[in-house]
C-alpha cells in the first residue's frame, strides 16, 4: 500500500534537519530541498518502483529551495496529495540558536536575525496555516521529538499507544507538544508546609499530605474516568503517542505526585507510559 509523500517545512533553525534525520532513521526516503518543479516526478517514479509496496517520502521544502513560494508549495501539496509537516519554534528560541550557531539567517541579507526570523514567519504563514501536523520545538529536546514523530507516523505497526507523562510548573510555561493538559493548582500544596517544602512529589510525605485533600480521590477517579476511554479511541484514529501534562504553580510537588500517580495506573492497564518532570 502506497503512502502519501510527506512535505517537511517550517521556519529557519526550528528543526527541519531534525526531523528529516528522524524520518529517514524510520525507513522514509528522504530529500532535502528538492527543486519544486521536480518534486511530481520524483514521486512517481519512486512509487512505481515499490511496485505496490508501501513507499514513504519525505521532502524537505523551505525558503531556500529552488523556486519557493508558498502558492508553488500549496499547488504542489493538492497535486500530490501530499501531508505538511510545518516546524515551527518561537522568535526568543531562533534568535538564541542563530547567535550560538553564528549562522546567517537566509532572509536576513545584511540586517539583523530578527529581521530574517520575523520575514520568514510571515513569508510562511500560509503554510503553517494548512499544515497537517504543526510541531513547536522551543521547549522539547531532540529524544522528545522522536518521540512525537514516532506517535504521528506510526513507526512500530501494531504496537499499542505509548503514553508520555509531563509534569510541570506554570510559572514556566505549558508544554507545547501536550494533547491534554491538567491544571492541578487547586489541591493542597505542600509548599506552605516547611517539613515539605524542599522535598518533591516523588517523596512519600508529599503524597500523603496531598492525598489528605478531600477532593484529590474523587479528582483522580474522574480524571482517569476521562482518559481511560480516550485511549483505544486514539489508537483507533492511528495515533500511537499521546502527551498528558499536568500542571501546579512550580512544578516541584502536586503535578509531580499526580504524575506519578498516573504513570502507576497506566502501566497497570497495560500501558506503555513515559514520565517526564520537566521542572524538577
Amino acid at each position: 500500500m502506497q503512502r502519501r509523500p510527506v512535505i517537511v517545512s517550517g521556519l529557519s533553525g526550528a528543526g527541519m534537519t531534525s526531523v528529516l534525520k528522524a524520518l529517514e532513521d524510520f525507513g522514509f526516503e528522504v530529500f532535502d530541498n528538492f527543486p519544486l518543479s521536480h518534486v511530481r516526478s520524483l514521486c512517481r517514479e519512486i512509487y512505481a518502483a515499490a511496485d505496490g509496496e508501501a513507499a514513504r517520502i519525505a521532502i524537505g521544502i523551505d525558503t531556500r529551495t529552488r523556486g519557493f513560494s508558498p502558492d508553488a508549495v500549496l499547488k504542489l501539496i493538492k497535486a500530490t496529495e501530499a501531508r505538511l509537516l510545518f516546524v515551527s519554534c518561537d522568535d526568543a528560541v531562533l534568535q538564541r540558536r542563530f547567535t550560538e550557531t553564528r549562522r546567517r539567517h537566509p532572509l536576513a541579507g545584511g540586517q539583523a536575525v530578527s529581521y530574517g526570523i520575523a520575514k520568514e514567519r510571515d513569508l510562511l504563514a500560509p503554510l503553517q496555516a494548512k499544515a497537517d501536523m504543526l510541531i513547536d520545538t522551543s521547549d522539547i529536546s531532540v529524544h522528545d521529538l522522536r518521540h512525537i514523530l514516532e506517535g504521528h507516523f506510526d513507526v512500530h505497526p501494531g504496537e499499542n499507544l505509548s503514553v508520555s507523562l509531563i509534569s510541570f510548573g506554570f510559572r514556566g510555561g505549558v508544554p507545547r507538544e501536550a494533547d491534554i493538559i491538567m491544571d492541578v493548582r487547586f489541591l493542597r500544596n505542600p509548599h506552605w508546609d516547611k517539613a515539605l517544602k524542599k522535598k518533591t512529589g516523588k517523596d512519600k510525605a508529599v503524597g500523603d499530605y496531598i492525598r489528605e485533600d478531600e477532593d484529590f480521590a474523587g479528582f483522580m477517579d474522574r480524571f482517569k474516568g476521562l482518559i481511560e476511554p480516550l485511549l483505544p479511541r486514539y489508537a483507533q484514529e492511528g495515533k500511537r503517542y499521546l502527551t498528558i501534562a499536568v500542571g501546579c504553580t512550580g512544578g516541584q510537588h502536586r503535578s509531580v505526585f499526580v504524575t506519578e500517580e498516573l504513570s502507576l495506573w497506566l502501566k497497570g492497564l497495560g500501558v506503555k507510559v513515559f514520565a517526564e518532570h520537566r521542572d524538577l
